[in-house]
């Protein structure tokens, strides 16, 4: 019978560190108990070959043992730092190799594989605990045993008896009377494992040993006393120590059947291989990965492979004649601007699939491309039959790159996923398969390779592509069948995809296609400027450092800040150096110069690496202008990212910031046009809290910062000085971040309990915001998410955790989860609007980006006042609150103009 193997991770991973020679990689980052622990893992998996694996480490901070003895493991010297830092990248491997991690607060991993040994052997199954900790005899049974992989050496009933004396039924007993040093369990002074036994056999386990205490053997101890006296003066530390030897077996769980093994993410662990340099592991899984392919490839699903002209008029007709039909190209490249269509997968509502290859370089029977393109391009650019895929924008824009305008799309898994739940998961399609279907999909690396030696997909034998391909409509299909049954069930988050997210999908392809006009020479200019600049910064740290170091090494900044300057050590890394992270110098920089330099270096070298040098190099060769990618199953809350060019992270208060605005400019006969959402979060909050005094303000058109600081302050609004606005808009925006008085005290410079007599003034005089703060708090912790005012759910995924840390973080994202997120369906709601009237009016006007609660517009001079007649108006009559909202707009010959 395979057995179910629990590992104590925790036992391996102290036992891998002290006994292994240390090993680090170039970078200085230890690795030795890492490999040790990986190693051991693979060892039970090839000598045990198990039905289950389970690893489990132990929680930080203290358990129920320290509650009930404060001595418990109180001579154990704290974690050594080279150890400590290992332990975040080896819960990430393991859990990367699909293996359950287990990590319970307030007991022990001892406790946590208890309990599932327990229950897995009232199962009937067979159990190994694979651990070096001599505690778990306790829990030997027929159908429970021990194996010490450092060791080879196996514990069953028969082994427990011979090694120590006893049963593993006394084994609890026998700990109780000795005690554990390294567990500062303090048994009964003066009895040794010899007594112990004795005892143990003549008289029984502890309750019958003091029922029986006459029976005890005279027998002198150390320091005169009898073994009898002994017993009975250390009555209550003896069942002290009892109750702290036995491993729990009731902690609440997941059942055994929830923690199975997932498949591998393989790219992920490469990653993880090549950062520690695991060399061994990484050639390891290469090996693994290419032999999985081939099976994975040759084992595929049923599916028609076109290639002769009358299988394909069967396919054409029979998706001519469907309600709904699933399609998904496969491309020389993920540039959307520039990839084309190698093949074509298609699943019919029946669930029948099939694969065209079209352009793989492989000399075998075809179809023609063009030919093919043309067949399906009335079907793909009419309302009906409705199209559905994963990630269909991307689809959009290849089968655009053919002359296609995809229409009639009616569901994207992708968005079906993020609207049903945002956090749960990664919306890819592995992902999602594994996920909601439990099912391994063919991973692109398997059939293609990964690194520099990856093939594109015309590069992969049919014979391989077309399974994977194949595989692909399927499982969209089989998601899609899974998603919107769910989602009619519940008909705000319907609505939200249907009328927010699937029409948004085409409007964000045509805005990433438009794309955006920049001055490449400006850019230069300005990156030839910064670089006289950071040379300038880097020279004066120099200087005031007394020495030349690499401002990039965190280790280098950190003997000069903590050990040459002296500076306050305000944070540690996890693995115990000095912390100089962004945070950390932000705050030493209020005080200290050099912090301050090496802020403004760190910030002027970001812009110039991301920005001025990176957005010339962007510029597509056909369009002449940069193309974003937005993303729309990213964030938590609903709003859109972008990346290649990151266009969210672009500053706005700075002068080099606004310099690369400046090289976004309106091509000749245009104008850029810039409207955005005024204090868009606040009038929300406004809405939600349903605040009088709030609401009037902003109906009032006040400034409302000055209005808060008036009301918080006991002013009227005219004596309100500029300190008090700026600390009334800490305030504002603060609370809405969930801020304590901790952290306003912190930005405002100010003493904890002034920002406390802060917060209460603006609670007294805007009761309502308090009152909403806490019913979100409330609703968070009953039903584990909040929602926007159209139903999109943000699910706090924290907020019952027994860290009261962690807790009170997903609190403060509770609080501005529904503003944040209501902010983000607005801004999609005025997307869908704003392009619809432009398509109606035949207009040439386009939007070119969408940049937190801005959109940005190019628009021809003989548009201009037509647009910036309607556009502010449309943006601010998508939703009606019970404030209004308000858009404001500037227009100029580039972005910074326009702003």
């Amino acid at each position: 019978q395979p057995p179910i193997i629990l590992v104590d991770g925790s036992s391996y991973l102290y036992r891998a560190f002290h006994a292994l020679p240390p090993l680090t990689t170039s970078t200085g980052q230890p690795t030795g108990a890492i490999k040790g622990v990986l190693s051991m893992l693979k060892k039970i998996e090839q000598q045990l070959n198990p039905k289950q694996m389970i690893v489990v480490f132990d929680a930080k901070g203290k358990n129920f043992r320290h509650e009930r003895f404060a001595a418990y493991k109180a001579n154990r010297p704290p974690m050594a730092p080279e150890l400590a830092c290992q332990i975040e990248p080896l819960h990430a491997i393991v859990r990367a190799m699909g293996l359950p991690l287990l990590i319970k607060e307030g007991v022990e991993a001892d406790d946590v594989i208890g309990t599932l040994a327990t229950q897995a052997a009232a199962a009937g199954e067979f159990v190994v605990i694979s651990s070096g900790d001599k505690d778990f005899a306790q829990l030997v049974t027929d159908r429970i045993v021990l194996f010490n992989t450092m060791n080879d050496h196996w514990f069953d009933k028969a082994a427990i008896k011979t090694k120590f004396g006893i049963d593993s039924e006394r084994f609890i007993d026998y700990l109780a009377l000795l005690g554990d040093k390294s567990d500062n369990i303090p048994g009964i002074p003066g009895i040794g494992e010899k007594t112990a036994v004795l005892l143990l056999n003549q008289l029984g386990g502890l309750d019958q040993m003091y029922k029986r205490l006459e029976q005890v053997p005279f027998m002198g101890l150390r320091g005169g006393k009898s073994l009898q006296q002994k017993l009975r003066e250390h009555q209550q530390q003896a069942l002290l120590s009892y109750e702290l030897a036995t491993i729990r077996v009731d902690v609440d769980l997941p059942p055994l059947n929830e923690l199975v093994q997932q498949s591998a993410n393989t790219t992920l662990l490469q990653q993880f291989y090549q950062q520690l340099e695991l060399k061994f592991l990484a050639a390891e899984l290469d090996k693994t990965m290419a032999q999985s392919a081939l099976a994975q490839a040759s084992n595929a699903i049923e599916f028609d492979l076109i290639t002769t002209p009358e299988v394909w008029q069967s396919w054409l007709s029979a998706l001519n004649n469907a309600n709904y039909f699933v399609v998904d190209t496969e491309t020389t490249g993920l540039d959307y601007m520039s990839a084309q269509i190698v093949g074509i997968s298609l699943a019919l509502p029946s669930g029948k699939v099939a694969y065209i290859p079209l352009a793989h370089d492989e000399h075998t029977p075809q179809l023609d491309r063009d030919q093919i393109l043309a067949d399906l391009k009335p079907l793909l650019e009419a309302d009906y039959p409705q199209k559905i895929g994963q990630n269909l924008k991307f689809d959009k824009s290849i089968f655009a790159n053919h002359d296609i305008d995809l229409r009639g799309i009616g569901f994207d898994t992708m968005l079906e996923s993020y609207v049903w739940n945002a956090t749960i998961t990664r919306h890819d399609m592995d992902s999602l398969a594994l996920k909601y279907l439990q099912r391994h999909t063919i991973h692109f690396e398997d059939i293609a390779g990964k690194g520099v030696k990856q093939k594109t997909f015309n590069q992969i034998e049919i014979a391989y592509a077309a399974p994977y391909a194949a595989e692909d409509a399927q499982v969209t299909h089989q998601l899609h069948q899974y998603f919107w049954p769910r989602l009619q069930q519940q008909p705000q988050l319907g609505d939200l995809l249907q009328k927010v997210e699937i029409p948004l999908l085409s409007v964000i392809s045509r805005i990433e296609r438009t794309g955006a006009c920049i001055d490449a020479v400006k850019l230069e200019q300005q990156s030839a400027s910064l670089n006289g600049r950071l040379m300038q910064l880097q020279q004066q740290v120099f200087e005031m450092a007394g020495e030349v170091f690499n401002l990039e090494s965190p280790k280098q900044l950190g003997e000069i800040l903590y050990n040459k300057l002296k500076l306050p050590i305000l944070k540690k890394t996890p693995g115990g150096a000095t912390s100089t992270a962004e945070a950390v110098l932000q705050e030493l920089a209020l005080d200290f110069p050099l912090p301050h330099l090496l802020m403004e270096y760190r910030s002027l070298h970001k812009l110039k690496t991301t920005y001025t040098d990176k957005l010339p190099r962007l510029i597509h060769a056909r369009t002449g202008r940069i193309h974003t990618s937005y993303h729309q199953a990213v964030t938590a809350t609903g709003r859109l990212s972008s990346s290649d060019p990151n266009l969210q992270n672009i500053p706005i208060r700075t002068a080099e910031g606004r310099k690369i605005r400046q090289a976004f400019i309106a091509p000749p006969e245009h104008t850029l046009l810039a409207c955005d959402y005024s204090q868009i979060e606040l009038r929300i909050m406004a809405h939600l809290s349903a605040d009088e005094t709030l609401i009037r303000a902003f109906h009032q058109g006040q400034d409302i910062h000055r209005a808060t600081a008036a009301e918080v302050f006991g002013k009227s609004i005219g004596e309100v000085s500029d300190e008090e606005r700026r600390n009334a808009k800490a305030i504002n925006f603060g609370l809405i971040y969930g801020m304590s008085a901790f952290g306003l005290a912190k930005q405002l410079r100010i003493p904890r309990q002034d920002a406390q007599v802060y917060i209460d003034q603006y609670f007294a005089r805007y009761p309502g915001v308090k009152n909403y703060m806490q019913r979100i708090r409330d609703q968070a912790h009953q039903q584990g998410y909040v929602e926007t005012i159209l139903g999109r759910r943000l699910y706090a995924n924290d907020i019952n955790a027994n860290n009261k840390a962690l807790q009170q973080a997903a609190e403060r994202a509770a609080i501005n989860a529904p503003l944040q997120g209501t902010a983000a369906d607005i801004i999609k709601q005025a997307m869908i609007a704003v392009d619809r009237w432009i398509i109606d009016s035949n207009l040439h006007a386009r939007i070119i980006m969408q940049v937190h609660d801005e959109l940005v517009l190019e628009v021809p001079n003989s548009e201009l006042s037509q647009v910036i007649k309607t556009v502010p108006d449309l943006m601010q009559s998508v939703m009606k609150l019970d404030v209004p909202l308000i858009v404001d707009y500037g227009q100029g010959q580039n972005w910074d103009e326009a702003h």
